[in-house]
C-alpha cells in the first residue's frame, strides 16, 4: 500500500503501524463503530410537579436534556406548590420596642398613630413596673387595636406651671414657700413656663431649661400675697360703715355706693363676684404646650383651689384643645379643695353659683393625676411625686382605623390583663392637623 506524504502523517497521527505486514494488519482489533442514537423518554413516567432548573424526581438532568433537545414533545406546565391558611396576626408579634425620640419621629409622619401614656398603680396607689406590651389591651371606639409601638422608658417634661393667686391668704402663703422645691423636682431634660392668674391671666416666663438660673428667679417673683379671708356683709349692723376717714369707708369692701369693688345705690351694696379664672389659664398654657416639640411629655401642673368664674373659654372649649393637642393636666389641690371627700361634692354644681372645683374634669379628661395637700410638706412632696409619674408612664401607640378626615372625638379604653390594679388613660382625643406635623 502506497501513501502519499499527506496520507502517511495522518497514518502516523492516527497510531496506524505503516511497517507491518498484511497478516498483522487482518488480526489487529477493529476499530468498534459509533453508538447508535436512543430514542428519548417520554415525559409521562415523570412524578410530581417539575421545578425550573431543578427538575422532578431522580430524571432531573435527563428530562431537563431531553426535553430541550426534543421541541417536538411539549413540556406540561408546572403543578403549583400548595398555599397556607392566612393566620390572624393579630398581637403575635411583639411591637417595636422605640425611645421618645423615635415615637415622635413615627408619629411625625404619619397622623393616624395615636400615643396614649397609660399609669398604673397598685391598691396602694404605688405605680407597677414591669409590665409589658402583653398585659395590655387597647380599645378606640370599643374595638381593639394593635399595639405598634411600647415603651417603659422616662420622658423628658415641658411643664406649664400654672399657679393660683386668688386663694385666700393663708393658703398662698403655703404656697410661696413649697415654690422653691419645684425645681428640685425635674431633671436638667426638663423644660418649664409660669403662668399665674387670679382676675386674668399672666405669663410670667416662657420655657427655658428646668435647671437653669432663671427658673427660681422667676418663682420668686410670682410671691402674692393672695385674697383677703374677711367676707363683705351685704346687711345687719354691720351693713353699713362703722369707720370713716376723709369721709370714706375705711373698708372698700363694705363701702356702699358706687366703689371700687362695690356697686348699688347709697343705702344697698352689691357685694362683687370672685373671680377665679381658671379655664383662661390653662387653655394660655395649653397654647404655649402646642408648640414643643414631639418626644416630650406635655404637661400642664395646676397649684390651684379648683374654683372658677369669670373666664372666657368654657371647661368644654379648654379641653378640646388639650385632647387635640395631647396635653395632660395635673395639679396639686389647696385650700378648700384639699379637704376630704371635696372633690365629690364639687361635682354637685347649684345652678347660678361658682364651680367649687372644675380641675377633676380636666384631670379625668387628659389622664392626669392629682394631689390634696393642706401642709408645706405635702405640697412639696407633691411636686416631685406628680413629677415622677408624668414622666414615668408606659407608653402606647397604636394605629387608629378610623380615617384621618374625620375630626370626631374617639374614645380610649385601656385594659390591664391582671387583678388589683387601676389603669389611668386619656378618655380619648380629637385628630388634629397638629398631630401630623
Amino acid at each position: 500500500m502506497k501513501l502519499g506524504l499527506t496520507g502517511m502523517a495522518l497514518a502516523a497521527l492516527l497510531g496506524f503501524n505503516l511497517n507491518l505486514s498484511p497478516a498483522a494488519l487482518a488480526q489487529q482489533t477493529p476499530v468498534p463503530d459509533a453508538p447508535a442514537p436512543q430514542a428519548t423518554k417520554p415525559l409521562s413516567d415523570i412524578n410530581g410537579p417539575i421545578t425550573p432548573g431543578l427538575g422532578a424526581g431522580k430524571e432531573t438532568s435527563a428530562a431537563a436534556s431531553s426535553s430541550a433537545d426534543s421541541p417536538s414533545q411539549p413540556t406540561p406546565p408546572a403543578s403549583e406548590a400548595p398555599t397556607t391558611e392566612p393566620k390572624d396576626n393579630f398581637q403575635t408579634t411583639a411591637p417595636e420596642n422605640k425611645s421618645a425620640e423615635d415615637i415622635g419621629t413615627i408619629i411625625h409622619l404619619d397622623a393616624t398613630y395615636v400615643e396614649v401614656p397609660v399609669t398604673v398603680k397598685d391598691s396602694k396607689g404605688k405605680m407597677v413596673a414591669g409590665l409589658d406590651w402583653r398585659d395590655f389591651k387597647v380599645y378606640e371606639n370599643d374595638t381593639r387595636e394593635n399595639i405598634r409601638f411600647f415603651t417603659a422608658d422616662a420622658y423628658p417634661l415641658s411643664v406649664a406651671f400654672v399657679i393660683d393667686q386668688s386663694v385666700t391668704s393663708d393658703v398662698m402663703a403655703k404656697v410661696n414657700e413649697s415654690l422653691g422645691a419645684i425645681q428640685g423636682a425635674l431633671t436638667p431634660y426638663d423644660e418649664v413656663a409660669v403662668f399665674t392668674y387670679g382676675n386674668g391671666t399672666q405669663e410670667r416666663s416662657p420655657f427655658s431649661g428646668a435647671q437653669s438660673d432663671h427658673v427660681p428667679f422667676v418663682l420668686s417673683m410670682v410671691k402674692t400675697t393672695g385674697a383677703e379671708i374677711e367676707t363683705p356683709v351685704n346687711e345687719g349692723p354691720l351693713a353699713g360703715c362703722p369707720i370713716r376717714s376723709n369721709g370714706g369707708c375705711v373698708d372698700p369692701n363694705i363701702q356702699p355706693g358706687f366703689s371700687a369693688g362695690a356697686s348699688g345705690s347709697g343705702a344697698v351694696m352689691t357685694i362683687p363676684k370672685e373671680v377665679h379664672t381658671l379655664n383662661d389659664a390653662i387653655f394660655a398654657a395649653a397654647k404655649e404646650l402646642s408648640s414643643r416639640p414631639k418626644g416630650r411629655r406635655r404637661v400642664i401642673y395646676v397649684v390651684s383651689d379648683g374654683k372658677e368664674y369669670g373666664s372666657k373659654a368654657t371647661v368644654k372649649e379648654v379641653i378640646h384643645y388639650l385632647q387635640a393637642n395631647e396635653v395632660a393636666v395635673y395639679a396639686t389641690m389647696v385650700g378648700t379643695s384639699a379637704g376630704w371627700g371635696e372633690g365629690w361634692v364639687s361635682r354637685v354644681h347649684l345652678p347660678f353659683t361658682m364651680y367649687d372645683n372644675v380641675l377633676y374634669k380636666y384631670i379625668a379628661a387628659t389622664g392626669g393625676q392629682a394631689d390634696s395637700e393642706r401642709g408645706v410638706n405635702g405640697i412639696e412632696k407633691s411636686y416631685a411625686e406628680i413629677a415622677k409619674e408624668a414622666r414615668n408612664q408606659y407608653t402606647i401607640v397604636y394605629r387608629s382605623r378610623e380615617s384621618v378626615l374625620d375630626s370626631k372625638f374617639r374614645k380610649i379604653d385601656v385594659r390591664v390583663d391582671r387583678p388589683g390594679l387601676e389603669v389611668t388613660a386619656k378618655f380619648g382625643y380629637y385628630p388634629s392637623a397638629l398631630m401630623s406635623r
